[in-house]
């Protein structure tokens, strides 16, 4: 079977507070929709620690580039809108962070950001072009690349 959804802080209540006021386990469960090993483990965690909370949320790999410099990076964007990756990527790197990002990570957070490339733009002073970050419209955003806004 595979994973079903995570219950909510009130249904975990609910559980909670009909095991306590004398259902049992599958009256619980068909009351509230779950299974019986749902409320079984959800009862058997508030007795033990008294907190119903899930820590599905709190599981897998921590993001190097948090909610703060998501913020900064997207003030960054906002404040000039033809800087480029790599100018975003040096000035994060030096702005004193505590763990360096790659280039590959700045693109991925611009994505989740919801900006993305335009094509390459020639530049005599730089090797190859750079990708301007440039607000575009739904209709013409390019997913293949990722650094213009949506």
């Amino acid at each position: 079977m595979g994973k079903s959804r995570d219950l909510s802080e009130f249904e975990r209540g609910m559980i909670v507070g009909a095991r306590r006021a004398g259902c049992s386990i599958s009256q619980t469960a068909n009351l509230l929709g779950c299974s019986r090993t749902a409320v079984s483990r959800v009862y058997n965690e508030w007795c033990e620690k008294k907190k119903t909370s899930s820590d599905r949320a709190t599981t897998g790999r921590k993001r190097l580039v948090d909610e703060n410099g998501e913020k900064w990076i997207e003030s960054v964007v906002e404040a000039n809108n033809q800087v480029t990756i790599e100018e975003i990527h040096a000035l994060y790197n030096s702005s004193g962070v505590e763990k360096p990002i790659s280039l590959r990570t700045a693109r991925r957070t611009l994505k989740r950001l919801g900006y993305t490339c335009l094509l390459p733009v020639d530049d005599p002073l730089t090797e190859g072009g750079a990708n301007i970050l440039m607000a575009a419209d739904p209709e013409q955003l390019d997913t293949s690349s990722d650094c213009n806004r949506r």
